[in-house]
Formats: structure tokens, C-alpha cells, sequence
């Protein structure tokens, strides 16, 4: 059967995530219901990330096989048309080997999360982004987010549902930039925990209001438990922005 690579754009909010849940819209199921109405094909598609409900996409990659050869741009086009009205939208479609994994062949995954730092709330943004008024000091972030780089046990830093053999995790990189009111956080690793980078977020918040410093932050990845660390961020200001392979990231 013909497998393609897709590599797909979407707003989070009002779907219960990428995965299909017992209730509720999700990504994948709105995705495998293009494919039947495209093609007639029933499919079950594998995503690279499985956002959470109210997460973003600006490069989420799936394989999907299908039983008849199309041209590229046919399925790119003839899913996004199909995609319609939903929030979702097709970059790219790939025809590549039958072997191809999008969840298990990807060696890295590359996360943006967005903090408006101002007193007025949003109203662009709303849904996009984290809203914290209290003035953030964002060197003493990105110095308290070094002890976080390499390899660790990030027990703290995960879900209590998450289905993940092990807590140890390399995050290659986590980088804070502010650009006027827009706070930037940037995570890179190989593979994340069930909501890590939206509590290494909300970990960050502590440091930035002046709550905790960077010696609270090690003591909380030392801790190995989730009650040591900080309260988890909202999931309107993360993004999956792409996902790499070895010919290089999905956008």
C-alpha cells in the first residue's frame, strides 16, 4: 500500500487533542475522516506528537497508507479541501517508503511556547498564548532553564498520567528570548514527557515573578516528584513546530 508523509498545521483549541478520545473532536479523527471522504480509504493515522487538548501545530507529521497511488498534491490538496471547516490544514504530502515512521523514525521535536507579558488582557491572542500580567524577568529565566539542559530524570516535570516507559529525557535545548511584550520559550529534545514543556513553563513563571530562583529549580528536578515542581502552563501558548528526520524537519 502507498504510504504518505503529511505534514499538517492546526489550531488546538477546541479539539481534545491530536489523539482520538472516548469523547470529543480530535485531530487525528477529523484527519481520518478526510481520508474516507477523499478516497474511501479507513485509515488509522500516527502522529509524531500527540498535542494535548489546546495545543498547536505548525508542523505535525503523520503517515498514512492508502490503497491507491496519488500524486502528491492531490492528497495535499484533496485532504485540506476535505479538512473544511475545521481548523486544520495539509502543508505537504509525501510518498515514502513503507517502512517510514512518523512517530518512531523522528529524532527530534522542536516546541515554542508564548507568554504576552503586559497588564491588559488578550484579545488576539486569546487562546494563543499565556497571559501574565506581573512584569517577568526573563534573564533570571533563561539562567534558572540551563539547569534543565542535558540528560535527567524529569519526574517532576510530568504528568501523573503519563504513559512513558522513563522519566529520563535529554532536552537539548531551552532558550528564552522577550521581543516586546512576547515572551518566547523555545524546547528542543529527541522525545518529551506527557505535558514537560508546559511545566518546565509554569516552573519558569515561579523564577520570572521572583518567587523562586535557579537553586529552587535543581531542587525540584532533584526531587524527582511532581509536587516539587511548578504549576502546569496553559496549553493555548504551545506549539509543535516541527519535527526532524534524518532528511531533515518536517517544515
Amino acid at each position: 500500500m502507498p504510504r504518505y508523509r503529511l505534514i499538517l498545521e492546526y489550531d488546538g483549541t477546541g479539539f481534545v487533542g491530536w489523539q482520538k478520545q472516548g469523547r470529543g473532536d480530535s485531530v487525528q479523527a477529523v484527519l481520518e475522516a478526510a481520508v474516507l471522504r477523499f478516497c474511501g480509504d479507513r485509515v488509522e493515522l500516527v502522529g509524531a506528537g500527540r498535542t494535548d487538548a489546546g495545543v498547536h501545530a505548525l508542523g505535525q507529521c503523520t503517515h498514512v497508507d492508502l490503497t491507491q497511488a496519488w500524486p502528491d498534491e492531490t492528497v495535499r490538496s484533496a485532504l485540506t479541501f476535505h479538512l473544511r471547516p475545521w481548523p486544520v490544514t495539509v502543508l505537504a504530502a509525501s510518498a515514502v517508503g513503507d517502512r517510514f515512521h512518523a512517530r518512531f523514525d523522528a529524532i527530534g521535536r522542536h516546541y515554542r511556547y508564548r507568554i504576552v507579558n503586559r497588564r491588559s488582557p488578550l484579545a488576539i491572542e486569546r487562546d494563543r498564548a499565556w497571559h501574565v500580567a506581573k512584569p517577568l524577568d526573563v534573564d533570571a529565566m533563561a539562567t534558572a532553564a540551563r539547569v534543565l539542559v542535558g540528560h535527567h530524570d524529569f519526574s517532576s516535570f510530568r504528568a501523573a498520567d503519563c504513559q512513558a516507559r522513563s522519566p529520563v529525557k535529554t532536552l537539548d535545548t531551552l532558550d528564552l528570548r522577550r521581543d516586546g511584550d512576547l515572551v518566547t520559550v523555545t524546547a528542543r529534545a529527541r522525545s518529551f514527557l506527557h505535558r514537560q514543556v508546559r511545566t518546565i513553563v509554569g516552573t519558569l513563571k515561579l523564577v520570572g515573578e521572583g518567587a523562586w530562583g535557579a537553586a529552587d529549580v535543581a531542587r525540584a528536578l532533584a526531587a524527582r516528584h511532581r509536587g516539587a515542581a511548578g504549576p502546569t502552563a496553559p496549553p493555548g501558548g504551545l506549539y509543535l513546530v516541527d519535527v526532524s528526520y534524518r532528511d531533515g524537519p518536517s517544515v
